[in-house]
């Protein structure tokens, strides 16, 4: 998506997670915790991907993304398909999307990036103002 800065991986600490359940240090139950809402944003606004569940192996896992920012009013904290985001990055000055996957079936799930997309007005005008060419 053009325009992304300040991104976030969290391959480390899913890779710790993980780790951590495989060591018997946490519950798989305690790993596998995604919320009803979580679920149902998965289900509706989550792009399927090609990489298997790391913890039931049986399902693709599903990315959600999720809005946040104090430009985006009641839209802010909610999941959003890729095409919403992209017309936002393009109306409003600032916001952060965190990818989250999640695995329908055992209900595992793991921040795995955040990073900013907007305008980056300052003003927080909105639109971006493009340059043209003196006649």
């Amino acid at each position: 998506m053009p325009g992304v800065r300040q991104v976030v991986d969290y391959a480390l600490q899913r890779r710790a997670a993980l780790a951590d359940v495989a060591a018997g240090r946490v519950a798989t139950a305690d790993a596998c915790d995604a919320g009803t809402y979580l679920l149902q944003a998965a289900s509706y606004h989550g792009r399927p991907t090609t990489r298997t569940c790391p913890l039931c192996h049986r399902d693709p896992l599903v990315e959600v993304m999720w809005i946040f920012g104090e430009r985006l009013g009641a839209a802010a904290g909610s999941a959003r398909s890729a095409d919403e985001i992209s017309r936002l990055a393009d109306a409003i000055s600032e916001f952060t999307v965190h990818v989250v996957e999640v695995c329908r079936s055992c209900r595992w799930n793991h921040l795995v990036q955040s990073y900013v997309l907007g305008t980056d007005d300052a003003s927080g005008g909105g639109r971006r103002r493009r340059r043209t060419a003196s006649p």
